[in-house]
Protein backbone atom coordinates (compact mmCIF):
# COMPACT_ATOMS: atom_id res chain seq x y z
CA UNK A 1 0.00 0.00 0.00
CA UNK A 2 1.51 3.41 -0.92
CA UNK A 3 1.92 5.91 1.70
CA UNK A 4 -0.25 9.19 1.41
CA UNK A 5 1.16 12.51 1.14
CA UNK A 6 -1.36 15.26 3.12
CA UNK A 7 -2.83 18.04 0.61
CA UNK A 8 -0.94 20.80 2.25
CA UNK A 9 2.34 18.97 2.79
CA UNK A 10 2.03 17.77 -1.30
CA UNK A 11 1.67 21.47 -2.11
CA UNK A 12 4.49 22.74 -0.04
CA UNK A 13 6.74 20.17 -1.64
CA UNK A 14 5.43 21.32 -4.95
CA UNK A 15 6.17 25.39 -4.33
CA UNK A 16 9.67 24.01 -3.28
CA UNK A 17 11.97 26.31 -5.89
CA UNK A 18 14.12 24.62 -8.43
CA UNK A 19 18.17 24.89 -7.84
CA UNK A 20 18.56 27.27 -10.59
CA UNK A 21 15.65 29.41 -9.80
CA UNK A 22 17.55 29.81 -6.25
CA UNK A 23 21.05 30.31 -7.81
CA UNK A 24 19.65 33.34 -9.76
CA UNK A 25 18.04 34.60 -6.56
CA UNK A 26 21.80 34.72 -4.74
CA UNK A 27 23.69 35.34 -7.98
CA UNK A 28 24.31 39.27 -7.30
CA UNK A 29 24.61 38.52 -3.13
CA UNK A 30 27.56 38.69 -1.09
CA UNK A 31 27.39 34.76 -0.61
CA UNK A 32 27.57 34.25 -4.23
CA UNK A 33 31.16 36.28 -4.52
CA UNK A 34 32.82 34.77 -1.51
CA UNK A 35 31.57 31.38 -2.63
CA UNK A 36 31.69 31.04 -6.27
CA UNK A 37 28.80 29.70 -8.41
CA UNK A 38 30.01 26.02 -7.78
CA UNK A 39 30.04 26.03 -4.13
CA UNK A 40 26.91 27.90 -3.84
CA UNK A 41 24.67 25.59 -6.30
CA UNK A 42 25.83 22.71 -3.96
CA UNK A 43 24.67 24.42 -0.53
CA UNK A 44 21.11 25.50 -2.64
CA UNK A 45 20.85 21.99 -3.54
CA UNK A 46 21.48 20.74 -0.15
CA UNK A 47 19.32 23.44 1.31
CA UNK A 48 16.32 22.34 -0.83
CA UNK A 49 17.08 18.73 0.10
CA UNK A 50 16.88 19.78 3.89
CA UNK A 51 13.81 21.39 3.05
CA UNK A 52 11.60 18.32 1.92
CA UNK A 53 13.15 16.10 3.86
CA UNK A 54 11.60 18.45 7.04
CA UNK A 55 7.97 18.70 4.83
CA UNK A 56 8.15 14.72 4.41
CA UNK A 57 8.73 14.36 8.30
CA UNK A 58 5.59 16.67 8.68
CA UNK A 59 7.37 19.88 10.04
CA UNK A 60 5.44 22.73 8.54
CA UNK A 61 6.88 25.91 7.25
CA UNK A 62 5.10 29.66 6.80
CA UNK A 63 6.60 30.11 3.57
CA UNK A 64 8.78 27.36 2.14
CA UNK A 65 10.69 29.68 0.00
CA UNK A 66 11.81 31.60 3.28
CA UNK A 67 12.89 28.31 4.80
CA UNK A 68 15.38 27.33 2.07
CA UNK A 69 16.50 30.65 1.69
CA UNK A 70 17.55 30.65 5.35
CA UNK A 71 19.01 27.31 5.47
CA UNK A 72 21.17 28.19 2.75
CA UNK A 73 22.54 31.01 4.17
CA UNK A 74 23.17 28.76 7.42
CA UNK A 75 24.68 25.93 5.12
CA UNK A 76 26.89 29.29 3.46
CA UNK A 77 28.09 30.65 6.99
CA UNK A 78 29.05 27.05 8.59
CA UNK A 79 30.91 26.80 5.07
CA UNK A 80 32.43 30.28 5.29
CA UNK A 81 33.43 29.61 9.26
CA UNK A 82 35.59 26.09 7.92
CA UNK A 83 37.93 29.23 6.69
CA UNK A 84 40.39 29.99 8.92
CA UNK A 85 40.20 33.49 10.35
CA UNK A 86 41.42 35.96 12.68
CA UNK A 87 40.04 36.10 16.26
CA UNK A 88 40.89 37.66 19.37
CA UNK A 89 42.77 35.33 21.96
CA UNK A 90 41.47 36.84 25.22
CA UNK A 91 42.20 33.11 27.06
CA UNK A 92 45.58 34.42 28.53
CA UNK A 93 47.18 31.07 27.15
CA UNK A 94 49.87 32.93 25.25
CA UNK A 95 51.03 29.89 23.21
CA UNK A 96 47.74 28.76 22.19
CA UNK A 97 47.92 25.10 19.82
CA UNK A 98 44.62 25.41 18.78
CA UNK A 99 44.72 29.45 18.11
CA UNK A 100 47.65 28.54 15.51
CA UNK A 101 50.53 29.13 18.53
CA UNK A 102 52.50 32.20 18.31
CA UNK A 103 51.41 35.06 16.87
CA UNK A 104 53.76 37.00 14.18
CA UNK A 105 55.38 40.30 14.79
CA UNK A 106 54.55 43.07 12.29
CA UNK A 107 58.03 42.89 10.76
CA UNK A 108 57.43 38.64 10.07
CA UNK A 109 53.41 39.41 8.80
CA UNK A 110 55.27 42.23 6.25
CA UNK A 111 57.93 39.49 5.50
CA UNK A 112 55.30 37.09 4.56
CA UNK A 113 53.56 39.47 2.14
CA UNK A 114 56.91 40.44 0.51
CA UNK A 115 57.79 36.61 -0.12
CA UNK A 116 54.21 36.07 -1.39
CA UNK A 117 55.21 37.71 -4.53
CA UNK A 118 58.40 36.53 -6.70
CA UNK A 119 61.23 36.53 -4.01
CA UNK A 120 64.60 35.59 -3.89
CA UNK A 121 64.19 31.91 -2.13
CA UNK A 122 66.94 30.53 -3.72
CA UNK A 123 68.34 33.10 -6.24
CA UNK A 124 71.80 35.64 -5.68
CA UNK A 125 71.19 39.07 -6.58
CA UNK A 126 74.96 39.19 -6.63
CA UNK A 127 75.54 36.81 -9.36
CA UNK A 128 72.51 36.56 -10.61
CA UNK A 129 72.71 32.61 -10.52
CA UNK A 130 71.23 30.52 -7.84
CA UNK A 131 71.96 31.04 -4.44
CA UNK A 132 71.53 29.06 -1.04
CA UNK A 133 67.52 28.40 -0.31
CA UNK A 134 67.19 31.17 2.85
CA UNK A 135 70.59 31.56 4.04
CA UNK A 136 69.49 34.36 6.21
CA UNK A 137 67.68 31.86 8.86
CA UNK A 138 70.50 29.76 8.77
CA UNK A 139 73.20 32.45 9.50
CA UNK A 140 70.98 34.04 11.99
CA UNK A 141 70.40 30.65 13.91
CA UNK A 142 74.22 29.92 14.03
CA UNK A 143 74.54 33.32 15.67
CA UNK A 144 72.20 33.82 17.98
CA UNK A 145 72.55 29.48 19.46
CA UNK A 146 76.51 30.15 19.27
CA UNK A 147 76.22 27.16 16.88
CA UNK A 148 78.46 26.21 14.29
CA UNK A 149 75.24 25.87 11.55
CA UNK A 150 71.65 25.51 11.30
CA UNK A 151 69.28 23.85 9.18
CA UNK A 152 65.31 24.17 9.11
CA UNK A 153 62.73 22.05 8.50
CA UNK A 154 58.94 21.98 8.66
CA UNK A 155 58.33 21.38 12.65
CA UNK A 156 60.05 19.97 15.49
CA UNK A 157 58.78 16.24 14.91
CA UNK A 158 60.29 16.36 11.42
CA UNK A 159 63.71 17.61 13.07
CA UNK A 160 63.23 14.78 15.28
CA UNK A 161 63.02 12.24 12.65
CA UNK A 162 65.42 13.28 10.33
CA UNK A 163 68.41 13.54 12.90
CA UNK A 164 67.28 9.91 13.86
CA UNK A 165 67.00 8.59 10.43
CA UNK A 166 69.91 10.08 9.16
CA UNK A 167 72.12 8.81 12.27
CA UNK A 168 70.72 6.12 13.84
CA UNK A 169 68.85 3.79 11.62
CA UNK A 170 69.23 0.50 12.56
CA UNK A 171 71.46 1.69 15.75
CA UNK A 172 70.86 2.15 19.17
CA UNK A 173 69.54 5.16 20.65
CA UNK A 174 69.59 5.06 24.18
CA UNK A 175 66.93 7.52 26.10
CA UNK A 176 65.82 7.61 29.83
CA UNK A 177 62.47 5.86 30.81
CA UNK A 178 61.78 9.40 32.07
CA UNK A 179 61.84 10.91 28.94
CA UNK A 180 59.84 8.66 26.63
CA UNK A 181 56.76 11.20 26.59
CA UNK A 182 53.65 11.99 24.59
CA UNK A 183 54.52 15.43 22.68
CA UNK A 184 50.56 16.15 21.87
CA UNK A 185 48.31 14.89 18.65
CA UNK A 186 49.37 10.99 19.92
CA UNK A 187 52.87 12.17 19.32
CA UNK A 188 55.18 10.14 20.97
CA UNK A 189 58.75 9.46 21.69
CA UNK A 190 59.18 5.82 20.93
CA UNK A 191 56.81 5.95 17.95
CA UNK A 192 59.61 8.22 16.14
CA UNK A 193 61.98 6.40 17.04
CA UNK A 194 60.75 3.11 15.37
CA UNK A 195 59.63 5.00 12.38
CA UNK A 196 63.42 6.25 12.12
CA UNK A 197 64.20 2.52 12.29
CA UNK A 198 66.24 3.00 15.64
CA UNK A 199 66.50 0.85 17.92
CA UNK A 200 65.04 2.53 21.32
CA UNK A 201 67.70 1.45 24.47
CA UNK A 202 66.14 2.56 27.91
CA UNK A 203 67.54 3.33 30.85
CA UNK A 204 67.02 4.58 34.22
CA UNK A 205 63.27 5.05 35.97
CA UNK A 206 60.83 7.58 35.52
CA UNK A 207 61.95 9.67 38.35
CA UNK A 208 65.44 8.72 38.53
CA UNK A 209 68.49 8.13 35.84
CA UNK A 210 72.22 8.58 36.14
CA UNK A 211 74.77 9.42 34.16
CA UNK A 212 75.83 5.74 35.45
CA UNK A 213 73.00 4.11 33.65
CA UNK A 214 73.75 5.64 30.16
CA UNK A 215 77.54 4.63 30.83
CA UNK A 216 76.44 0.83 31.58
CA UNK A 217 73.81 0.94 28.21
CA UNK A 218 76.35 2.21 25.83
CA UNK A 219 77.95 -0.63 23.31
CA UNK A 220 79.11 -1.10 20.29
CA UNK A 221 75.71 -0.83 18.55
CA UNK A 222 74.94 2.28 20.52
CA UNK A 223 75.23 5.49 17.83
CA UNK A 224 72.85 8.08 20.34
CA UNK A 225 72.25 9.56 23.21
CA UNK A 226 68.56 11.21 23.18
CA UNK A 227 67.70 13.88 25.51
CA UNK A 228 64.17 14.87 25.33
CA UNK A 229 63.61 18.33 27.42
CA UNK A 230 60.26 17.77 29.37
CA UNK A 231 58.79 20.91 27.57
CA UNK A 232 55.14 19.74 28.74
CA UNK A 233 55.61 18.25 32.36
CA UNK A 234 57.59 17.62 35.12
CA UNK A 235 58.79 15.33 37.37
CA UNK A 236 59.50 16.46 41.02
CA UNK A 237 60.40 15.36 44.50
CA UNK A 238 62.83 12.42 44.37
CA UNK A 239 64.30 12.71 41.11
CA UNK A 240 67.52 12.11 39.24
CA UNK A 241 68.87 13.19 36.29
CA UNK A 242 71.96 13.19 34.09
CA UNK A 243 73.16 16.86 33.16
CA UNK A 244 74.17 17.80 29.82
CA UNK A 245 77.53 18.09 30.63
CA UNK A 246 77.88 15.17 31.98
CA UNK A 247 76.38 13.24 28.89
CA UNK A 248 78.41 15.39 26.60
CA UNK A 249 81.38 14.34 28.19
CA UNK A 250 80.11 10.43 28.06
CA UNK A 251 79.14 11.12 24.20
CA UNK A 252 82.69 12.16 23.40
CA UNK A 253 84.32 9.30 25.26
CA UNK A 254 82.51 6.45 23.64
CA UNK A 255 82.48 8.40 20.71
CA UNK A 256 78.78 8.62 19.82
CA UNK A 257 76.27 11.90 19.14
CA UNK A 258 74.49 13.27 22.00
CA UNK A 259 71.27 14.73 20.34
CA UNK A 260 69.01 17.12 22.60
CA UNK A 261 65.18 17.68 21.53
CA UNK A 262 65.08 21.41 23.07
CA UNK A 263 60.94 21.48 21.96
CA UNK A 264 60.32 25.20 23.15
CA UNK A 265 63.30 27.03 21.65
CA UNK A 266 63.74 29.66 24.03
CA UNK A 267 66.85 31.43 22.27
CA UNK A 268 67.03 34.13 25.41
CA UNK A 269 66.96 33.70 29.07
CA UNK A 270 63.28 33.54 30.47
CA UNK A 271 63.13 33.65 34.07
CA UNK A 272 63.09 37.10 34.36
CA UNK A 273 59.51 36.81 32.73
CA UNK A 274 58.46 34.09 35.16
CA UNK A 275 59.27 31.30 33.16
CA UNK A 276 61.49 29.21 34.80
CA UNK A 277 62.96 25.66 34.18
CA UNK A 278 62.93 26.74 30.06
CA UNK A 279 67.06 26.32 29.25
CA UNK A 280 68.27 28.40 26.04
CA UNK A 281 69.40 26.70 22.93
CA UNK A 282 72.62 28.19 23.37
CA UNK A 283 72.83 26.89 26.95
CA UNK A 284 72.77 22.98 25.37
CA UNK A 285 75.21 24.45 22.68
CA UNK A 286 77.24 25.46 25.18
CA UNK A 287 77.15 22.13 27.46
CA UNK A 288 78.55 20.63 24.02
CA UNK A 289 75.59 19.02 23.26
CA UNK A 290 76.05 17.83 19.29
CA UNK A 291 72.56 18.34 17.63
CA UNK A 292 69.41 20.36 19.17
CA UNK A 293 66.04 20.32 17.90
CA UNK A 294 63.65 22.58 18.96
CA UNK A 295 60.67 24.75 17.69
CA UNK A 296 60.10 28.00 16.32
CA UNK A 297 56.65 29.07 17.04
CA UNK A 298 56.64 27.89 20.73
CA UNK A 299 58.70 30.21 23.10
CA UNK A 300 61.04 31.43 20.08
CA UNK A 301 57.93 33.58 18.97
CA UNK A 302 57.57 32.69 15.27
CA UNK A 303 56.42 30.30 12.42
CA UNK A 304 55.39 27.09 12.55
CA UNK A 305 59.02 25.25 11.87
CA UNK A 306 61.65 22.69 13.31
CA UNK A 307 65.24 23.79 13.35
CA UNK A 308 68.57 21.55 14.09
CA UNK A 309 71.44 23.57 15.18
CA UNK A 310 74.83 21.98 15.97
CA UNK A 311 78.21 21.13 14.85
CA UNK A 312 79.01 21.47 10.96
CA UNK A 313 79.74 18.30 10.04
CA UNK A 314 76.31 17.15 11.57
CA UNK A 315 74.01 19.60 10.37
CA UNK A 316 75.96 19.55 6.92
CA UNK A 317 75.06 15.64 6.72
CA UNK A 318 71.23 16.73 7.61
CA UNK A 319 71.08 19.23 4.44
CA UNK A 320 72.37 16.85 2.26
CA UNK A 321 69.96 13.90 3.23
CA UNK A 322 67.52 13.10 0.83
CA UNK A 323 64.44 13.38 3.31
CA UNK A 324 65.51 17.03 3.90
CA UNK A 325 63.70 18.18 0.50
CA UNK A 326 60.70 16.65 1.73
CA UNK A 327 60.70 18.57 5.07
CA UNK A 328 62.08 21.69 4.47
CA UNK A 329 59.88 24.50 4.62
CA UNK A 330 58.72 27.03 1.72
CA UNK A 331 58.96 30.76 1.07
CA UNK A 332 56.46 32.41 3.01
CA UNK A 333 57.99 30.23 6.29
CA UNK A 334 60.99 31.25 5.50
CA UNK A 335 60.51 34.68 5.21
CA UNK A 336 58.57 35.05 8.49
CA UNK A 337 60.98 32.91 10.24
CA UNK A 338 63.98 35.18 9.21
CA UNK A 339 62.33 38.31 10.31
CA UNK A 340 61.58 36.54 13.60
CA UNK A 341 64.87 36.01 14.34
CA UNK A 342 66.18 39.76 12.89
CA UNK A 343 64.76 41.00 16.16
CA UNK A 344 67.03 38.73 18.32
CA UNK A 345 69.62 39.57 16.30
CA UNK A 346 69.76 43.40 17.02
CA UNK A 347 68.15 42.65 20.46
CA UNK A 348 64.53 44.12 20.05
CA UNK A 349 62.65 41.05 20.74
CA UNK A 350 61.07 42.22 23.86
CA UNK A 351 59.14 44.66 22.19
CA UNK A 352 58.85 43.02 18.53
CA UNK A 353 57.86 39.56 18.86
CA UNK A 354 54.65 39.17 20.47
CA UNK A 355 55.25 36.02 22.59
CA UNK A 356 58.15 37.89 24.27
CA UNK A 357 56.15 41.11 24.75
CA UNK A 358 53.15 38.98 26.33
CA UNK A 359 55.22 37.22 28.89
CA UNK A 360 56.88 40.86 30.10
CA UNK A 361 53.77 43.02 30.39
CA UNK A 362 53.71 43.56 33.93
CA UNK A 363 50.25 42.84 35.65
CA UNK A 364 49.76 46.71 36.39
CA UNK A 365 49.66 47.21 32.89
CA UNK A 366 46.86 44.83 32.37
CA UNK A 367 44.71 45.94 34.66
CA UNK A 368 45.26 49.25 33.45
CA UNK A 369 43.68 48.03 29.94
CA UNK A 370 41.37 45.75 31.27
CA UNK A 371 39.71 48.89 33.45
CA UNK A 372 39.74 51.59 30.11
CA UNK A 373 37.88 48.59 28.66
CA UNK A 374 35.26 48.17 31.46
CA UNK A 375 34.63 52.07 31.39
CA UNK A 376 34.00 52.15 27.84
CA UNK A 377 31.27 49.11 27.99
CA UNK A 378 29.63 48.91 31.75
CA UNK A 379 27.09 51.02 31.19
CA UNK A 380 25.50 49.55 27.97
CA UNK A 381 26.30 45.89 29.26
CA UNK A 382 25.00 46.52 32.99
CA UNK A 383 21.90 47.49 31.01
CA UNK A 384 21.78 44.63 29.08
CA UNK A 385 21.94 42.42 32.53
CA UNK A 386 25.49 41.48 32.36
CA UNK A 387 27.84 42.37 35.22
CA UNK A 388 31.24 43.52 34.46
CA UNK A 389 34.20 43.04 37.39
CA UNK A 390 37.98 42.70 37.15
CA UNK A 391 39.49 39.78 38.65
CA UNK A 392 42.86 38.80 39.58
CA UNK A 393 44.12 35.78 37.67
CA UNK A 394 47.09 33.72 36.07
CA UNK A 395 47.84 33.42 32.28
CA UNK A 396 50.16 30.29 30.90
CA UNK A 397 52.64 30.11 28.20
CA UNK A 398 50.77 27.23 26.59
CA UNK A 399 51.75 25.56 23.57
CA UNK A 400 53.59 23.03 25.84
CA UNK A 401 56.20 25.12 27.35
CA UNK A 402 56.90 25.81 30.92
CA UNK A 403 54.04 23.63 32.07
CA UNK A 404 54.48 25.20 35.83
CA UNK A 405 54.55 29.19 34.84
CA UNK A 406 51.78 31.06 36.38
CA UNK A 407 52.13 34.76 35.34
CA UNK A 408 49.93 36.54 37.34
CA UNK A 409 47.42 39.00 35.52
CA UNK A 410 44.52 41.03 35.41
CA UNK A 411 40.85 39.66 34.10
CA UNK A 412 37.47 41.25 32.64
CA UNK A 413 34.97 39.11 33.69
CA UNK A 414 31.62 39.10 32.69
CA UNK A 415 28.29 37.24 33.79
CA UNK A 416 24.59 37.73 33.04
CA UNK A 417 21.47 37.68 35.46
CA UNK A 418 19.87 34.77 33.08
CA UNK A 419 22.63 33.70 30.21
CA UNK A 420 25.35 30.89 31.57
CA UNK A 421 28.95 31.40 31.38
CA UNK A 422 28.53 29.22 27.93
CA UNK A 423 25.94 30.65 26.27
CA UNK A 424 28.07 34.33 26.75
CA UNK A 425 31.25 32.71 25.34
CA UNK A 426 29.37 30.77 22.53
CA UNK A 427 27.72 34.47 21.80
CA UNK A 428 31.11 36.10 21.64
CA UNK A 429 32.84 33.21 19.77
CA UNK A 430 29.95 33.98 16.83
CA UNK A 431 30.28 37.64 16.30
CA UNK A 432 31.63 39.35 13.34
CA UNK A 433 34.91 39.62 15.75
CA UNK A 434 35.48 36.66 16.82
CA UNK A 435 36.15 36.21 20.83
CA UNK A 436 37.91 33.07 22.17
CA UNK A 437 37.82 33.36 25.81
CA UNK A 438 37.83 31.04 28.97
CA UNK A 439 35.42 30.13 32.16
CA UNK A 440 36.20 30.45 35.85
CA UNK A 441 34.27 30.53 38.49
CA UNK A 442 30.89 30.52 36.41
CA UNK A 443 32.44 33.75 34.42
CA UNK A 444 33.26 34.42 30.96
CA UNK A 445 36.96 35.68 31.65
CA UNK A 446 38.86 37.77 29.15
CA UNK A 447 42.67 37.97 29.85
CA UNK A 448 44.38 41.19 28.08
CA UNK A 449 48.11 39.74 28.16
CA UNK A 450 46.87 37.71 24.67
CA UNK A 451 44.65 40.51 22.97
CA UNK A 452 46.58 42.90 20.35
CA UNK A 453 43.89 44.88 19.98
CA UNK A 454 41.81 46.47 22.64
CA UNK A 455 39.66 48.45 20.38
CA UNK A 456 38.47 45.31 18.51
CA UNK A 457 37.39 43.44 21.76
CA UNK A 458 35.67 47.00 23.27
CA UNK A 459 33.62 46.54 19.65
CA UNK A 460 33.32 42.79 20.26
CA UNK A 461 31.66 43.64 23.94
CA UNK A 462 29.46 46.31 22.44
CA UNK A 463 28.25 44.37 19.54
CA UNK A 464 27.70 41.07 22.58
CA UNK A 465 25.00 44.13 23.58
CA UNK A 466 23.58 44.34 20.30
CA UNK A 467 23.16 41.10 19.81
CA UNK A 468 20.77 40.86 23.55
CA UNK A 469 18.55 44.20 22.56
Amino acid sequence: MKNSVSPDKGSALRSLPSVDEWLQQFAESDLAARLGKRRLTDLIRQAIADTRRALVAGETFADVSVAVETRTVELANLSLARRLRKVINATGVIIHTNLGRAPLSAEAQQAIADASAYCTLEYDLNTGGRGVRAPLAEKLLAEITGAEDAVVVNNCAAAAYLVLKAFAASKEVIVSRGELVEIGGDFRVPEILAESGAVMREVGTTNRTSIDDYEVAVDPATAMILRVHPSNYRVVGFTESASLAELAKLAEKKGIILFEDLGSGALIDLAPLGVQDEPTVRDSVNAGVHIVAFSADKLLGGPQAGIVVGKREFVEKLRRHPLYRAFRPGKVISAALEATLAAYSRETASSEIPVIRMLAEPKEAIHGRAAAIAEKVRTSLEDAGFTVELRDGFSTTGGGTAPLARIATSLLALTHATLSADAIAAVLRSGEIAVISRIEDNAVCLDLRTVDDDNALTEALIALVAGRS
